[in-house]
């Protein structure tokens, strides 16, 4: 049986015709409820609204305040432009499909819902190691006196978006295809099928390894180096309190963007190494998409941990929403100034 080249339900299915389930074509309630599908959306569309607003409002702040124009802000900034990519596109997109209980914008929107997702998706996650790596340049200083300015912080940024590109760009042109994945109302990289011309298997691992491990180690490394560095110097100085709630501080926040990291990306990558070395083994659909979810969700935690815990970001939000700032904005410079060498907050 010739399979269709748009997509592939990755269960048994009882019927000869595939192209009869098609989810650019019918609902697809042969794979969950009605109910499911309805939370999916009602979900998303939170995801959407919550995400979209949080991260307007992180650019618009930008943009208004000259001294959230630094070069930590910035990569921030560019955090937030990823984020906003995936609740515009993938979260909205996934609020009405799931709402139809099938794809319903065709083929050609599923491709196009796929790599913008991933790109999004992608620079997001670079940001976040480029994030540990400029606070493990700030702090540890292992290059010496080379002072981190915002032309590196742009540097950087581009950097985020030309290795997303290179990430993403493959399925659209034959390593591997964006296809609908679970409940088959969202999109993304087939790490579905096997032995077949668009090499699968190669493009999972090469996800795994070069957007996944890499990324996580630089992370790891870089916290790692930081906590150390801030031990070291809560030691030396022991008898400074305002020194030893830093530390306390940082040690809190750095478990948070480990943890954050992990929620977002560790359920995909998970799936996607089980799926290619668990070929034909039987698994729900229903959690097949929460990989989905999860790392659509992160439009909204990401911002969060990496903005609002700023607490000049924080104060600038509260203050261009007509909720003060004032005092409390001229109390975080003041801590800002103190706890810079040790952490985004």
């Amino acid at each position: 049986m010739k399979l269709p080249e748009d997509f592939y339900i990755p269960i048994a299915l009882d019927t000869d015709n595939i192209t009869s389930l098609s989810p650019f074509l019918v609902p697809q309630d042969h794979l969950a409820s009605s109910g499911t599908f309805y939370v999916m959306s009602i979900f998303m569309f939170f995801i959407f609204i919550v995400g979209t607003a949080i991260n307007v409002l992180t650019i618009a702040c930008t943009a208004q305040y000259k001294k959230l124009r630094s070069h930590l802000n910035y990569i921030l900034l560019n955090l937030a432009v990823a984020n906003l990519l995936v609740s515009c596109v993938g979260s909205s997109t996934a609020c009405c499909t799931f709402a139809s209980r099938y794809f319903i914008f065709g083929p050609l929107a599923c491709k196009i819902e796929g790599f913008m997702v991933t790109l999004g998706g992608m620079v997001s996650l670079w940001s976040l190691a480029v994030v540990a790596f400029e606070r493990w340049l700030v702090i540890c200083k292992p290059l010496g006196n080379f002072v981190f300015k915002p032309d590196h912080a742009i540097a950087c940024c581009v950097f985020t978006w030309v290795i997303a590109l290179i990430a993403s760009g493959p399925p659209l042109v034959g390593w591997s295809r964006y296809i609908p994945e679970g409940l088959q109302c969202s999109c993304g990289p087939d790490w579905y099928t096997t032995n077949n011309k668009y090499n699968n298997e190669s493009y999972v691992m090469f996800l795994f390894c070069f957007c996944f491990a890499v990324p996580l180690s630089t992370i790891i490394f870089c916290y790692g180096q930081l906590l150390i560095t801030l031990k070291m110097a809560a030691k030396a100085q022991a008898e400074s309190a305002s020194t030893q709630k830093a530390e306390r501080e940082v040690t809190r926040m750095v478990v948070v963007m480990v943890m954050g990291f992990l929620v977002c990306w560790l359920p995909y990558a998970s799936f996607a190494l089980w799926v290619v070395n668990n070929r034909g083994q039987p698994f729900d659909l229903r959690f097949a998409s929460i990989p989905s979810v999860f790392s659509k969700a992160s439009a909204v935690y990401n911002p969060v941990i990496y903005v609002l815990l700023n607490k000049q970001f924080r104060s600038c939000m509260m203050k261009m929403l007509g909720m003060g700032g004032g005092d409390d904005e001229e109390s975080s410079t003041q801590s800002v100034t103190e706890v810079s060498k040790v952490g985004p907050a």
